[in-house]
Order: structure tokens, then C-alpha cells, then sequence
């Protein structure tokens, strides 16, 4: 699956930056704990949304769809946190 970049350069959907974004913003912010495996299951589940459509997705889809599932799973911090690293 491809993704739109800010700049309009086209880059496939990579799990793995999502997942290191998700356990960033989760160490940044105290008293909610993001583990591994919880960061994978939010980067699948996104993946999983934004493709369900078979359209382009952008990265603000995909900022916005963990943002989403954080804030769903009672990681309100994480998820600011998390979208002020996508900026």
C-alpha cells in the first residue's frame, strides 16, 4: 500500500515507523504505557482502516486513524503527544 506524503512523494505504508512513533509518544508520556505489542496491534488495526477503501490514503489518514485508536484504547496523552511528533 502507498502512501501521499505532505510534499506529494509517494512512499510505501511502512508498520514498523508507525510502531516506533506509537512507543515514542508513549515514553514521552508519563502514566500511560505503550508496549510493543499494543503499538503493532494500533499500526495493523490503522493499516487495516485505511486500506479497507482501496484509495489513496495520505499520512494525515494515518496520523489521524492512530490517533483515533489511542484515544479509543484510553491513551489520550499518548495520542496528543503522538500527533505532535507528526507535525
Amino acid at each position: 500500500m502507498n502512501i501521499t506524503k505532505k510534499n506529494g512523494r509517494i512512499v510505501l505504508y511502512d508498520t514498523e515507523k508507525i510502531v516506533k512513533s506509537i512507543l515514542k509518544a508513549g515514553a514521552d508520556t508519563p502514566g500511560e504505557e505503550v508496549s510493543r505489542h499494543l503499538a503493532s496491534y494500533i499500526a495493523d488495526e490503522v493499516f487495516a482502516k485505511v486500506t479497507e477503501n482501496n484509495t489513496i490514503i495520505t499520512t494525515q489518514d494515518v496520523r489521524e486513524c492512530v490517533y483515533a485508536k489511542l484515544c479509543q484504547l484510553g491513551l489520550p496523552q499518548t495520542a496528543k503527544k503522538y500527533m505532535e511528533y507528526a507535525k
